[in-house]
């Protein structure tokens, strides 16, 4: 671990940081820390502050207290950025005022305005389109004229991310940019992040560990602290984890402590109560003048207090010193289920598609996990809509021959009925299952106690991804083939974590499109289906 970058070469310096809602609910509380130079991936779970720290450096939140101080200009690629479909590729590029004045003036335009605004950059086209190309997206003038909308998600982040180069900002921000991005589109950010000039800053949000390999430092958003590890993710990970061994080290020790002390009071205890029991017969028997005895007896008592003192305040001490180490310790986030009525013989067919070109249908059978592959735009969401039996509004590029009927689906966006609770939620996929056996499988997804009361609107996106997962696999009958579209996207580490957890309980078959290979060969691909040129092929097997 290392300190943050000191305050003289720090671009980005935030002192005792704290943003409260207007509900009241802090989203960061006293945070002091900064960021460099370089590469600086920043990690957290959801709800930790991330993105709202984003929001500090580009202005566009005030802390509620303290200061954040930024040297230089900022610039920030927006989750959100593909939302404003009208918004043409110049304009989300920020050249647009530039090649119109430019226009203007070689349609004769004298207007000194016009001149103000082009200044020096009358190459600013030629520019824009080489950075584009250099991120995978090429094409003439009429590209920058086209509209957001009618680009795909990873073109329209490929075009965010090369507004970022043609700024040139002291700082600039990524917030999960390898979501929607196809695999082709991942390794040209990785290169464009690995280009990335050491002069200036570039802060990465992301949960893919993948990208996270490529930066210079990690910065971790936990609690109060603002904490950065030198190193990529490989190397905060294996910080954390020998810390937190070492945390579960010393609230081992500081159990036994406890439990040592609790003993020694006892006996304590016992002893005093002994000794009193002699006293009171010889004060009985008048084994002595009874003023020498009472003199005894309060001389008996003082030094019992102190006794008693002692063992108190060894006992509050070890108690304390446990209640130190445990804080030290994170919470368990670990999802531990059990779905054996999720489990497919081998032999059982699951799935049956009819592909365009091909000879022999697609066939899935038993608990086989599949990954479905394909750029951005190349039909796979379509596809799955065809396996769903929803309305495709082109055609797929297979059809659905047969399917069985128990079919669970989690979709990229997930849509949770606000008003509902939690167990209210998963009990509407599960009718005819008892509450308590409900409220004992939410558990197993760290729904424990009052939070399965808790209503949707309340909760963190992690916890929403939780209660939509359990909905999916807790259904009622029984998912055997189970549809995921992009599930890592936006999710942090410990959410894919508890994914993997629980896809790894899972016994039907899997049917999955993403683009993160790590994930990918967590769940344990068997098969992979690949979307291309209009057909849907079956691509080279998956690595043992």
């Amino acid at each position: 671990m290392s300190t943050s970058p000191s305050r003289a070469d720090a671009l980005v310096t935030l002192t005792d940081v704290t943003v409260t809602w207007p509900d009241g609910a802090r989203s960061l509380d006293g945070v002091s820390g900064s960021f460099g130079h370089g590469r600086t991936g920043l990690v957290g779970r959801n709800g930790s502050g991330k993105t709202t720290l984003l929001r500090l450096m580009t202005g566009e939140l005030t802390p509620t207290s303290g200061a954040v101080h930024v040297a230089g200009s900022v610039a920030a690629l927006p989750q959100q950025l593909g939302l404003d479909t009208e918004r043409t590729v110049a304009a989300a590029l920020g050249i647009a005022p530039v090649l119109e004045a430019i226009a203007r003036i070689e349609g004769g335009s004298l207007d000194q305005a016009d001149f103000d605004t082009v200044e020096d950059r009358w190459g600013t086209e030629a520019e824009a389109l080489s950075a584009l190309a250099n991120l995978g997206l090429a094409g003439g003038a009429d590209l920058l004229d086209r509209t957001l909308g009618t680009l795909s998600g990873g073109e329209v982040v490929t075009i965010g991310l090369a507004a970022l180069q043609l700024q040139r900002a002291d700082v600039a921000l990524l917030d999960e940019p390898t979501n929607n991005l196809d695999r082709t589109a991942r390794t040209r950010l990785v290169e464009a992040i690995d280009a990335w000039p050491a002069q200036r800053s570039l802060v990465v949000v992301s949960h893919d560990t993948e990208l996270l390999e490529h930066v210079d430092r990690v910065v971790e958003v936990h609690g109060r602290e603002l904490r950065s590890f030198d190193g990529p993710w490989s190397v905060y990970r294996a910080a954390i984890d020998a810390e937190q061994q070492a945390a579960a080290d010393a609230v081992r020790a500081a159990e036994q402590d406890v439990r040592r002390q609790r003993r020694d009071r006892i006996e304590a205890e016992d002893k005093l109560a002994a000794r009193d029991r002699i006293a009171r017969r010889d004060y009985t028997n008048k084994r002595a003048p009874r003023i020498v005895m009472k003199t005894w007896g309060m001389q008996a008592q003082q030094a019992a207090a102190k006794h008693r003192d002692l063992h108190d305040d060894r006992l509050q001490r070890a108690e304390g010193t446990l209640r130190e180490a445990e804080a030290r310790v994170r919470d368990d986030r670990s999802v531990r289920i059990e779905l054996p009525g999720t489990r497919v013989p081998a032999g059982r067919t699951v799935l049956e598609l009819a592909a365009k070109g091909a000879d022999l249908p697609f066939v899935v059978r038993g608990p086989e996990r599949i990954a479905l592959s394909g750029a951005n735009g190349a039909g796979k969401t379509t596809l799955l809509r065809e396996i769903l039996g929803l309305p495709t509004a082109v055609e797929p590029v297979a059809r659905l021959v047969r399917r069985i009927d128990e079919v669970g689906h989690l979709p990229q966006r997930i849509e949770l009925d606000e008003e509902a609770t939690v167990l209210d939620t998963v009990r509407a996929a599960a009718p005819r299952a008892r509450p308590q056996e409900v409220r004992a499988s939410l558990a197993r997804f760290l729904f424990r106690g009052s939070l399965v009361e808790r209503h949707i609107a309340r909760l963190s996106g992690g916890e929403r991804f939780r209660v939509a997962l359990a909905r999916v696999l807790l259904t009622d009958p029984a998912p055997h083939l189970v549809v995921l579209d992009e599930p890592t996207n936006s999710l942090d580490v410990d959410s894919v974590d508890q994914l993997v957890d629980a896809l790894s309980a899972y016994g039907g078959a899997l049917l999955v499109v993403s683009h993160d290979e790590a994930f990918l060969e967590r769940i344990g691909v068997t098969r992979r289906w690949e979307v291309r040129a209009g057909r849907l092929l079956e691509a080279h097997p998956a690595s043992p």
